[in-house]
């Protein structure tokens, strides 16, 4: 069977079980955090894959990957999973609980990139501006990129915003070589 279809599956029912239970936003807080741990420290696919390692250890391991405070519904879920011996894709069912989640709740990311670090008033009306463009919330991110000399790159959804004065001065370059 298909990975994809298995994790969806999965993810799905934990997304209806936390939806009923009234807890999908803590639910989705472990699941942003065990997806996080699973970049973070690649060597933990691994490990988890290791047959030689018990289930009890996996459980631990995973439970430690989803955060110091992790739901009664997201220890029953790593234990479910375990259980079923699907432990091996549970990074893919994570990342897919994060998707399902966002479009239930309509959750857009955005990213602001800029040369030097914003204030968090420039920071909040950028998010005021992508949230009411979208007509729903936001998860924002800044990152400071000092390559783009100045102005800033806006992304979200499929949209994206470069109002950075490398590209302009690229584009201008652009032009004189023609």
């Amino acid at each position: 069977m298909d990975i994809g279809v298995i994790s969806v599956r999965y993810a799905r029912a934990l997304l209806k079980s936390s939806t009923d239970a009234k807890i999908e936003d803590s639910v989705y807080r472990d699941m942003q955090i065990l997806a996080k741990s699973y970049i973070d420290v690649p060597e933990l696919r691994f490990t988890i894959d290791n047959p030689m390692l018990s289930k009890d250890s996996k459980e631990n391991l995973l439970v430690t990957a989803a955060g110091s405070n992790v739901c009664e519904l997201t220890n029953t879920f790593i234990s479910l999973v375990l259980k079923e011996g699907r432990e091996g894709i549970m990074q893919f069912m994570a990342n897919s609980y994060i998707t399902l989640y966002r479009k239930q709740k309509n959750v857009i990311r955005g990213k602001l990139i800029t040369a030097a670090a914003v204030s968090h008033d420039t920071e909040q009306k950028m998010r005021q501006m992508v949230e009411s463009n979208t007509n729903g919330t936001v998860e924002f991110e800044t990152e400071v990129e000092p390559d783009i000399i100045g102005g800033f790159i806006l992304e979200y959804d499929t949209y994206r915003m470069d109002a950075s004065v490398k590209s302009k001065l690229n584009g201008i370059l652009t032009q004189l070589k023609k």
